[in-house]
């Protein structure tokens, strides 16, 4: 009697898509992964597709297919540095600005945020794609801030004549100034300062 021929059991199209989809969501995680680590080590300057690729263990044809450049892929990593924020709404300017403002002052001195920051800002000045990087860290750092600025204005809190970019600048400069030129301590009672100054003091009762 003959035997009938064997068959290869394959797998359902699904199972076989979800099992795909599942290495690529880990390659691209161990890939953001290594540029982050990366960029928190040694800065912009540190950061290669190839260094990427061996950190990571994922193949530079595999980087490059979810990412078209080096700056594309810089600019979801930095995504991870998290630097956009709710806008709060205490009720007051006041206390809104006091939480950004400690939350910056906190980040400012973790040494990924410190050590990353500084060498976007500084490949922004020769490379256009990497100054893309940077805009998109600015816009999402200073969102919260201009929110709450904004809202101020329309209550009553600051005056309508106070350019919001501005506000913002004298809120935000010192903290910068003081993490990376002075590097003196980024306090509560500095913070408080700050604010005074760039808003007013608060009425004495």
């Amino acid at each position: 009697m003959a035997r009938k021929p064997r068959t290869r059991k394959t797998r359902p199209a699904a199972e076989a898509a979800e099992s795909l989809d599942g290495r690529v969501i880990r390659s691209k995680q161990a890939v953001l992964a290594a540029t982050f680590e990366l960029l928190s080590e040694a800065g912009l300057a540190g950061v290669s597709v190839d260094a990427v690729a061996e950190r990571s263990r994922v193949a530079k044809t595999t980087i490059y297919r979810h990412w078209s450049s080096r700056a594309a892929l810089l600019l979801d990593a930095c995504a991870k540095m998290n630097v956009k924020r709710e806008a709060p709404d205490t009720g007051s300017l006041r206390g809104d600005l006091a939480l950004l403002m400690s939350d910056i002052a906190g980040r400012l001195q973790t040494a990924r945020f410190s050590a990353t920051l500084p060498s976007v800002i500084d490949a922004a000045e020769r490379d256009p794609e990497i100054a893309a990087v940077h805009a998109e860290l600015h816009a999402g750092l200073v969102s919260a801030f201009r929110a709450v600025v904004e809202r101020a204005q329309r209550r009553g809190e600051l005056p309508r004549s106070r350019e919001a970019s501005a506000v913002v600048a004298s809120l935000l400069g010192p903290l910068f100034y003081r993490r990376w030129f002075s590097r003196e301590a980024l306090d509560e009672r500095f913070v408080k300062g700050v604010i005074d100054s760039a808003i007013g003091a608060p009425a004495k009762a």
